[in-house]
C-alpha cells in the first residue's frame, strides 16, 4: 500500500534525505482519490503531496489564462528537478492542459467545480486580501510551510476582525526564492511568472467589479515582485487601489512590539528566527523541532547592509545564503516561544486591519476627487460625456 506524506511538513534536511525517485505531486485543488493517484503512478511505496494550488484554473472559482498558470506551475516543478527529484508531477482535473506534457497527471476530482466564484460577488466593495506564503527551507527545526502558515493566520485574523471591510482569498503556498539552490526543498515560481500570475488575478477580479486589493506576503522573496505587480495593476486599472506592504509585524506598532518582547539583538530576526519560530509555536507547535534549533547570527553586516526583520541600511543586495548561514536560518530561533508568538500575531493582525481601513479610505477619497473632475480627470470626464452624446 502506498504511504502519502505532506512534503511541506518536512524540514530541509529531511527533504535532503528523501530518495530522489520518490514521486512528488503538486495538486491543483483538492478532492482527488489517493487510490487513483497511486494507481496512476504504479503503486510506489511513498508519494509526497505538495500543498494544493488554490485557484487559477477553469472550475476553481478564479481563472487566469492557462499559459500563465502553466508557467507558474512548471517553474515550481523545475525547482524539484533541480534538487534531483526525477518523478515530479502536477495533478489536475480532467480537460486542463498546462503544457507540461508527461509531468501532468489528469484525474477526476471528487469535489464539484466551484459553486460560486472566488471571491463571491457579494463581497464587492470590500478589500480583497490575497495572502501569499511560500514553500521553502526554514533551517533544521521548522517546516517548509512556515511562511504559508503565518500569513494565512494573519489574513484570516484580519478578515475576521474587519468582516465588513475585508475578505480573504485562500492562501497561496508558492512564491519566489532566488536563493533556492542553497538548501533542498525550496521552490521558486520565477519572478516574471509570479508577476504575470498575480497581475492576471487582479485583472480577473477587476473585470468582475472588485476595486480594492491587498497583496499580503509572508515571504521576503516575494516583496520586490509584488511591488511590480502593484505598479502594473495601478497603471492598467486607474480606478482601483492595489497595495502591498513589507511582510508583517513591520509597521510602527509591530516594531514596538518586537522591541518590547524580543530577547535577541539586531540580527536575531530574519528567517527561521526568534519571530517566525515563535509564531509557528503559537500556531502549529506540532511541526516545530526545538531540539534541532541552531542560531545563525553571523551575518556579514556593515552600517548600510545588515539582516533583521525590519531591514535597514541604504544598500539592497542578494548575496548567496551560503555566505551567512550554515543551518538555513538568519537569526536566533532557539529564543522562540509560543507566548511571544501570540503577542506578535495579535499585533500583526491589528496592523493589517489598519491597512485595510486605509485602503478603503484611499480609494474613497481618490474616487471623490476623480468624480469632482480634479486635474486631468476633468478632461477625461468631459471626453466620456462627449462620447455618450
Amino acid at each position: 500500500m502506498t504511504h502519502f506524506f505532506r512534503f511541506d511538513d518536512l524540514t530541509w534536511p529531511e527533504v535532503a534525505e528523501l530518495p530522489r525517485d520518490v514521486p512528488l505531486v503538486l495538486p491543483l485543488g483538492e478532492g482527488y482519490a489517493q487510490s487513483a493517484l497511486a494507481e496512476a503512478l504504479s503503486q510506489p511505496p511513498r508519494i509526497g503531496l505538495l500543498p494544493p494550488f488554490p485557484f487559477g484554473w477553469r472550475g476553481s472559482g478564479l481563472e487566469v489564462p492557462e499559459p500563465v498558470l502553466g508557467l507558474y506551475i512548471g517553474n515550481l516543478l523545475a525547482s524539484l528537478r533541480e534538487d534531483g527529484f526525477s518523478r515530479v508531477y502536477a495533478l489536475t482535473p480532467l480537460d486542463i492542459d498546462l503544457g507540461l506534457a508527461c509531468a501532468q497527471l489528469c484525474l477526476p476530482c471528487a469535489l464539484p467545480p466551484a459553486c460560486s466564484p472566488l471571491p463571491p460577488n457579494s463581497e464587492r466593495g470590500k478589500v480583497i486580501l490575497l495572502p501569499i506564503g511560500h514553500t521553502e527551507q526554514h533551517a533544521y527545526h521548522l517546516p517548509l510551510s512556515v511562511d504559508t502558515i503565518i500569513i494565512e493566520a494573519i489574513a484570516k485574523g484580519a478578515a475576521e476582525a474587519a468582516p465588513d471591510s475585508g475578505y480573504t482569498l485562500p492562501v497561496m503556498p508558492y512564491g519566489v526564492s532566488t536563493h533556492r539552490d542553497s538548501f533542498p526543498g525550496t521552490l521558486n515560481a520565477g519572478g516574471r511568472a509570479f508577476e504575470d500570475f498575480w497581475l492576471a488575478v487582479v485583472d480577473a477580479l477587476v473585470e468582475r467589479g472588485f476595486d480594492k486589493f491587498y497583496l499580503m506576503s509572508g515571504h521576503g522573496g516575494n516583496m520586490s515582485f509584488l511591488v511590480n505587480v502593484v505598479k502594473y495593476a495601478g497603471d492598467r486599472h486607474k480606478r482601483i487601489f492595489c497595495a502591498t506592504a513589507f511582510l508583517h509585524t513591520a509597521g510602527p506598532a509591530g516594531a514596538a512590539a518586537l522591541e518590547q518582547y524580543r530577547e535577541s539583538p539586531i540580527g536575531g530576526m530574519g528567517h527561521a528566527c526568534e519571530l517566525e519560530t515563535s509564531m509557528v509555536l503559537a500556531l502549529r507547535p506540532d511541526l516545530v523541532h526545538m531540539e534541532r534549533a541552531a542560531d545563525d547570527t553571523d551575518f556579514i553586516a556593515t552600517p548600510s547592509y545588515y539582516m533583521d526583520w525590519i531591514e535597514g541600511g541604504a544598500l539592497i543586495a542578494n548575496p548567496p545564503w551560503d555566505d551567512d548561514t550554515v543551518s538555513g536560518a538568519y537569526g536566533a530561533g532557539s529564543l522562540g516561544t509560543a507566548e511571544k508568538g501570540r503577542r506578535w500575531l495579535e499585533v500583526a493582525i491589528a496592523e493589517k486591519v489598519q491597512h485595510i481601513h486605509e485602503i478603503h479610505e484611499q480609494h474613497q477619497r481618490r474616487e471623490a476627487r476623480r468624480r469632482a473632475g480634479f486635474g486631468n480627470w476633468g478632461k477625461r470626464n468631459l471626453k466620456n460625456l462627449e462620447n455618450t452624446v
